[in-house]
């Protein structure tokens, strides 16, 4: 581990040190949120997800996909 990743492993650790412990657990679920949002999905995940969301007609028309996009 890195001298970086070991100063914020330790910041994280008094944290939680610091943390009611009633609350652990939704301390917890917070951060297990946190990575899965800002992990990338493999390639092969994604085409997965993707494909569900085809199949279950999760779609939209091509021509309405950049409707709210402002191009200025």
């Amino acid at each position: 581990m890195t001298t970086i990743a070991q100063h914020y492993t330790q910041q994280l650790v008094q944290e939680i040190q610091q943390t009611p412990i009633e609350y652990l657990p939704i301390l917890l679920r917070i951060v297990q949120s946190y990575r899965e949002t800002v992990t990338l999905k493999t390639a092969e995940d994604s085409f997965r997800q993707g494909w569900k969301e085809t199949l279950s007609g999760e779609t939209y028309p091509i021509d309405t996909l950049w409707d709210d996009i402002d191009t200025k």
